[in-house]
């Protein structure tokens, strides 16, 4: 019973970081909707825009001009990501840093589902650049997402260290 227990609390609180990255994601595109108009931008520094774009597709505009379908493929690829991470959370609430990507992740992934959902578009407003050369516009959820993926890589080369043989 002391498990359960545990397990509910850790997950928990990963799930709670989760929609605070939800809410922070939505909050700031509702912020920017609301005050841009597509396709304006704002310089902020040599090497940063605020820009509103909407991107049908998936990372880097991945088949953006497609005729539809990628609405509810991407949709439904970010709903089963998200059941499947909480089984994770669920397997593994004491894996720190597992537990952090994860939670990213899943913070991530439910914002753009939001935004496919509402808008049949994710929406993206950073606008990072050096010259004329822009990295692809992406959002808060995008961020979390990228963040959780190299945490989680990290996570697993760390685990698939071994410590040397003593023989």
């Amino acid at each position: 019973m002391t498990t359960n227990t545990a397990t509910h609390t850790g997950i928990t609180r990963w799930l709670g970081i989760a929609a605070i990255l939800v809410i922070l994601d939505q909050i700031t595109k509702i912020a920017i909707t609301s005050t841009f108009v597509y396709g304006e931008s704002l310089p902020i520094t040599p090497f940063f825009n605020l820009v509103l774009v909407y991107n049908k597709g998936a990372a880097f505009s991945f088949l953006a001009t497609e005729t539809g379908w990628q609405r509810h493929f991407f949709t439904a690829v970010g709903i089963g990501a998200s059941v499947f991470i909480i089984y994770l959370l669920k397997k593994n609430p004491g894996e720190r840093l597992l537990s952090w990507a994860l939670a990213l992740i899943l913070g991530g992934a439910i914002g753009n589902v939001i935004d496919r959902v509402l808008y049949g578009h994710v929406i993206d407003f950073l606008d990072l650049y050096i010259g004329n050369r822009h990295w692809p516009a992406f959002n808060i959820a995008d961020s979390a997402i990228c963040i959780g993926a190299v945490l989680f890589v990290y996570d697993e080369l760390r685990r698939g260290k071994k410590p040397a043989s003593s023989t």
